[in-house]
């Protein structure tokens, strides 16, 4: 369990988690229980399901046809959108983009517009966690700061409270008409100034046409809204290149390209949405040891890992990096880095283009992206802090010298385990991995807060 602290401590991004998908096993219960009472289900066909954690792929459909029946009602949505919110912000998710396909339900008085307010009112009821829905550029609207004036206060009050952003993207369900979808996407527009920042096609991947969902997406894309694209998830090379020729945001999974197809991919250098646990398990991937995760990690392509369905599939996010690092042998450090990253690819605060070089300064109208990166930065900090007192005292016992008196104190790092091997620089001798900061007037040794990649220009930085 200590093990998977740290990945639970780490600040993580999540940029592929559906609502439907992240209901927690113990209200699924709950809910099935209650259908089971009205003769709705056969809740005995359907509990044992719910209570295991390595469902197969026929327990995993099963399981999604139940989570079908139980989100047709406001109420449901309302408390599994708050209890999905509360999951993510307990295991450290700074930045979350939740994405849902907006239901009717005629015999519950419910539409997608009266669907997506319950959502919305799932993320107003939390009360765990600070809830940030705003778009940055209505941060200044008089309408929608009353109605979320709690969260607000909340961020300015000085109390300290955890806060997660979240924003919304809208999905359309591959068993849409050209309609439906044009709705779904119109809905999305009139919604922006309530967190919805972009529009999701998923669903079967079996079912439906590539051209059937295009209108209503390069209307979108008109619009300013961000496309995200479940991607590869069957082999079809003619809709998987006209997918990549749509340039999307970014796609999700991508499990099943052929090479012309990655060579595309990674051409257009498109993000890709990684889910490892949600791949095995539904066996568009034999085993985590031959998954593509290798390749564009390894090729420099811009990836995100993401749970997909981290209810249905048993994982979190945390478990996501702690699976990656394992399997692929990639330490804990560049595991950050690459959790860090995923900030380049989210869609709160961009227009119409996916990468943006002016991030402001955190403020009254700091962008989004340098709000997520002081977060991280803060719980980099703390860590530091924390753990002073500790360096401090294990100065003696780890202070080495060499013949040339040149004296090294270990990294954080090395404080917390053991010493890495040492390597030589102009006779001196030189940890594997330190902290450095600028030497120049006001620094002190309790000022250290950021890390270095850099060993070269040792003239400018200090050694602890």
């Amino acid at each position: 369990m200590a093990k998977m602290d740290w990945w639970v401590s780490m600040p993580k991004v999540e940029l592929h988690a559906h609502l439907n998908g992240s209901i927690r096993d113990s209200t699924l219960l709950e809910l099935a229980r209650e259908l089971g009472n009205k003769g709705l289900v056969c809740f005995p066909d359907v509990e044992h399901v719910i209570l295991k954690d390595d469902r197969s792929l026929t327990e995993v459909f099963k399981l999604f046809d139940l989570i079908h029946i139980l989100t047709t009602d406001h109420e449901t949505v309302t408390r599994i959108t708050k209890e999905v919110i509360e999951d993510f912000a307990a295991e450290n998710v700074v930045y979350l983009e939740l994405r849902t396909t907006p239901k009717k339900n005629v015999s519950k008085g419910m539409n997608k517009k009266s669907y997506m307010e319950a959502v919305l009112e799932g993320l107003r009821a939390v009360t765990t966690v600070e809830v940030d829905i705003f778009s940055e550029h209505n941060f200044d609207s008089p309408a929608n700061a009353s109605t979320f004036a709690r969260g607000n206060d909340c961020a300015s009050n000085g109390t300290g409270k955890k806060k997660i952003y979240v924003r919304l993207l809208l999905s359309i369900d591959r068993r849409e008409t050209t309609e439906a979808a044009m709705e779904t996407v119109k809905l999305a527009l009139e919604m922006r100034h309530l967190g919805v920042v972009g529009i999701d096609l998923s669903g079967n991947p079996v079912i439906g046409e590539w051209l059937t969902f295009l209108p209503a997406l390069e209307f979108a894309k008109e619009q300013g809204l961000l496309i995200t694209l479940h991607c590869g998830e069957v082999s079809n090379p003619v809709e998987i290149h006209a997918m990549l020729d749509f340039l999307p945001s970014r796609i999700g999974h991508a499990c099943c390209f052929g090479e012309a197809e990655w060579a595309k991919l990674k051409s257009l250098k498109i993000p890709v949405e990684i889910c490892l646990t949600s791949n095995i398990r539904t066996e568009t991937i034999s085993s985590v040891d031959i998954h593509h995760f290798a390749d564009l990690y390894n090729s420099g392509h811009p990836i995100v890992l993401c749970t997909d369905d981290s209810g249905v599939f048993s994982t979190s996010v945390s478990g996501e990096y702690s699976l990656a690092s394992s399997s692929f042998g990639i330490q804990k450090r560049a595991m950050f880095q690459l959790a860090k990253n995923a900030i380049n690819f989210i869609f709160a605060g961009h227009r119409n283009e996916m990468n943006t070089s002016d991030l402001v300064e955190v403020g009254t109208k700091g962008s989004i992206g340098s709000l997520v990166r002081k977060e991280i930065e803060y719980f980099r900090r703390l860590e530091l802090e924390c753990n002073w007192a500790f360096i401090e005292s294990q100065k003696t016992n780890y202070m080495k010298m060499d013949s040339s008196g040149c004296s090294c104190w270990p990294s954080f790092e090395s404080c917390r385990m053991k010493w890495k091997k040492k390597r030589r620089i102009n006779g001196g001798c030189l940890p594997a991995m330190c902290f450095m900061v600028d030497v120049s007037e006001g620094n002190s040794e309790k000022e250290i807060i950021q890390f270095s990649d850099s060993e070269t220009d040792l003239g400018r930085v200090l050694w602890l």
